[in-house]
């Protein structure tokens, strides 16, 4: 049935039928785009819009740290420490691909037992895991502390934060 001459004709066929698209293509290009480049005429019709009169829109801002701090929830926290349990355990000693974070509130910076992994980034920053050095850290990890090896991209609400700097808090008694 398929012999060399039928392969040979289905093949020539697709490459004829290729060269005739880049030819029309190419004879396209030249009718619509007779006076040279892209993008040197001028434009044809204009929308003007009118000036805002510089008005600034207010975001309606949350509740800052200290004030989520104040009423968080450690058990929403261990819902929110979900997303930290694939790198880190809270058991303490027991180091993952990140360090362990029993006891993390109050702790030195660049202090896990066992953990030497750390970038060194970090305690450029601050001395001791606070609970507001974890609200930063944990807002924009690689904003607070550039150069750090933590490629989480952070936690964007407040209220998710304080939730889980409070469970953290509470892991050590």
């Amino acid at each position: 049935m398929f012999d060399t001459m039928t392969l040979t004709k289905i093949v020539g066929g697709f490459c004829g039928a290729l060269l005739v698209f880049l030819l029309g293509a190419w004879a396209a290009e030249g009718i619509y785009h007779v006076g040279g480049g892209h993008g040197d005429e001028e434009q044809a019709y204009s929308i003007e819009v009118p000036e805002t009169g510089g008005e600034e829109v207010e975001e309606e801002e949350g509740p800052t740290f200290e004030e989520a701090f104040e009423v968080a929830d450690a058990g929403a926290g261990e819902r929110v420490f979900g997303k930290c349990r694939a790198c880190h355990q809270l058991e303490d000693g027991a180091n993952a691909v990140g360090p362990y974070l029993y006891g993390v509130v109050g702790r030195e910076i660049g202090v896990a037992d066992g953990y030497s992994a750390y970038s060194g980034a970090l305690s450029e920053q601050a001395d001791v895991w606070t609970p507001e050095n974890l609200n930063a850290f944990l807002e924009d990890p690689r904003g607070w502390a550039p150069g750090t090896s933590m490629s989480f991209n952070g936690l964007p609400s407040v209220e998710e934060r304080a939730n889980l700097i409070a469970y953290l808090d509470q892991t050590d008694g």
